[in-house]
């Protein structure tokens, strides 16, 4: 038998990634391995997950916020966070997604638009996970048109008065804060909402398809009432909540390939063990012309994927970049998890394998922070000069 090397081993792409860094990402694969993975498919099928033990989990080993800047953040490299997100997601969209959301949305948005009141009470607890937030701006009817937002925030005396409905809200029914975006008189605005504050619900969604292994809610504000504190200082108009979705689709280029990394290696794994007709299923040509073409997927997205980190770190990375990431590794992520199902027969649509839990996740991956489609107008923007939105 000829040497046997992992899908990213062909690459090389290790020496690529600087010592600390591959510490953290192995850190976090074997936490994954350890305490997750064992779980996982049990919380996906019974559609629950221990969120506020996960948080803390999560929060004890510097992973909530952790490209962030003090107030209790790690401060690693980006490359370190995208890294770190790959792992999670090569366990479940739904761990990726809670980190996602708590350090790339909620924590994002006040570290980088909320003033120093808001950012003392809030990241030192949220980087713990003693605190979890959630992020709402996407609304039952507006989706990748956040700029028709029907939330309005209203003046009264010194106050603010909210009312609104936000869907699809990862973490919302567990979140003690919620980031809410909302028209003013004035532009979108933020606002930081604890989730206790009266005229505040989070009905859970069910019966997802999808991501379950993750809380979902929809957002309901009804005279919610703030003080002029709660408004994120800093933040005008929609390029405050899009900034933080930059930040979230950044770690979802790398975590696409987790979820395509787990499903290789599965089917790898697999069919060296089938036999078909006297033989591995490995050894048939038809079966090694696919895993070769998923590898090299795989690994161009992982190159793809680590350059983008490099821009990242120095600063100069621009949102276009960003769409080429999420466009292309969640684009071939998906078509891995379904091939890798056709390896497996039937046993690809159990739970007892990760492959069709991997697809049906990242069926939501494809459409969240940005649809394939959004990405390809972002793209087509920066090569034309010219519009295609409206």
């Amino acid at each position: 038998m000829a040497t046997t090397h992992t899908p990213l081993d062909l690459f090389g792409t290790d020496a690529l990634i600087g010592e600390e860094d591959r510490a953290i990402r192995d850190t976090v694969r074997k936490y994954v391995e350890d305490k997750v993975k064992p779980r996982v498919a049990d919380w996906y099928e019974t559609a629950t997950i221990p969120a506020r033990e996960l948080a803390r989990e999560l929060g004890s080993m510097g992973l909530l916020g952790m490209h962030l800047e003090g107030y209790g953040c790690a401060g690693t490299s980006a490359t370190a966070y995208g890294l770190a997100c790959m792992e999670l997601e090569a366990a479940d969209s739904g761990l990726r997604s809670l980190v996602s959301v708590q350090g790339s949305l909620a924590m994002f948005a006040l570290w980088r638009w909320g003033s120093e009141e808001q950012k003392q009470e809030w990241l030192p607890r949220m980087a713990t996970g003693e605190a979890i937030g959630c992020f709402g701006l996407t609304e039952p009817d507006f989706g990748s048109d956040p700029g028709g937002m029907r939330t309005r925030a209203r003046r009264d005396g010194s106050d603010w008065v909210l009312n609104g409905t936000k869907m699809w809200i990862t973490n919302g029914s567990v979140a003690d804060v919620a980031i809410v975006w909302a028209q003013t008189d004035d532009k979108v605005r933020g606002f930081v909402v604890p989730t206790s504050t009266p005229g505040f619900s989070a009905p859970e969604i069910k019966k997802k398809l999808s991501l379950r292994a993750s809380v979902t809610a929809e957002l309901v504000l009804e005279d919610v009432r703030l003080p002029d504190s709660a408004m994120l200082p800093e933040a005008k108009g929609l390029s405050g909540p899009l900034s933080c979705l930059n930040e979230a689709r950044y770690g979802i280029v790398f975590g696409a390939l987790g979820a395509a990394r787990d499903c290789l290696e599965s089917a790898i794994a697999y069919t060296g063990d089938r036999r078909i007709f006297d033989k591995p299923l490995a050894g048939y040509q038809l079966t090694q012309a696919k895993l070769a073409d998923m590898t090299l997927e795989l690994g161009k997205g992982m190159l793809l994927a680590l350059q983008l980190g490099r821009l990242k770190d120095a600063g100069t990375l621009r949102p276009e970049q960003v769409s080429l990431g999420k466009l292309n590794n969640v684009r071939e992520a998906i078509a891995i998890a379904r091939e890798c199902r056709t390896l497996l027969g039937a046993n690809g649509i159990t739970l007892e394998y990760p492959v069709l839990r991997h697809a049906n996740n990242l069926e939501s991956v494809l459409t969240y922070e940005g649809t394939s489609e959004v990405h390809q107008l972002m793209i087509g923007q920066a090569l034309t000069g010219v519009s295609a939105f409206r």
